[in-house]
């Protein structure tokens, strides 16, 4: 196993870090982003390198390299950084946490980051570059697409089909058998009952002001 590099110096990468010191068996060295992000040259007690300098210090012969960046531009600035690692030679493993339910058939890409208390059942598919945060559900024979992001509590029922690049907010409900559109954004809350189209954006329902105080509610 080769030691890893992490892309990304924010709350993402911070994380990754964290899961992989304490639930793999890798070796992170140190951080690389865009040049004009290198600075301070440090970050979490690891040196941080630019970007058009990371195959001189950490070659891919030797070390991998894992993309721990979060949904900017419906995940797109992922796909770009994860794209351009690849073109350098480097591998991208995933990362599945230990107390995370998965079966042995699962069929996962590279650069995957599942977080603890995610369910996948048998015969579901996740695409490379998929972060998944913690406690969601995903049905079986469910397919998700390349460089998504599935926030925490999401409900994705069985036969779903999302399709690249989509954001599902934290406690989004999607119903079975339902096709998501290419960049569709899924509010927090949202429950999806039918097809949506490419780049649609579906908002859940806020929670209403009730016009009276806790104190005169009936039966509490």
């Amino acid at each position: 196993m080769k030691p890893i590099v992490i892309f990304g110096v924010g709350l993402t990468a911070k994380l990754a870090r964290f899961y992989l010191a304490h639930d793999s068996d890798r070796e992170v060295v140190g951080f690389t982003v865009d040049r004009e992000l290198a600075e301070p040259p440090e970050r979490y007690g690891l040196p941080v390198v630019p970007f058009d300098e990371v195959v001189d210090r950490w070659p891919p012969d030797r070390f991998d390299m894992f993309v721990a960046v979060g949904y900017a531009r419906v995940n797109k600035f992922r796909e770009e950084r994860y794209l351009a690692a690849k073109a350098l030679g480097y591998t991208l493993p995933s990362y599945i946490s230990s107390k995370a339910t998965v079966w042995p058939d699962l069929e996962i890409g590279d650069n995957c980051f599942i977080m603890e208390h995610n369910v996948i059942q048998p015969f579901a598919r996740i695409g490379s570059n998929v972060i998944m945060w913690s406690g969601s559900h995903v049905g079986h024979e469910s397919d998700v697409g390349d460089h998504c992001f599935v926030a925490s509590q999401v409900v994705i029922s069985g036969s779903v089909v999302i399709e690249p690049n989509v954001f599902i907010g934290v406690n989004a409900s999607i119903r079975d058998r339902v096709r998501l559109g290419r960049e569709s954004v899924i509010g927090a809350g949202a429950l999806i009952m039918k097809d949506t189209k490419p780049r649609e954006v579906h908002l859940g329902t806020a929670a209403r002001l009730l016009g009276m105080p806790s104190d005169r509610l009936p039966g509490l």
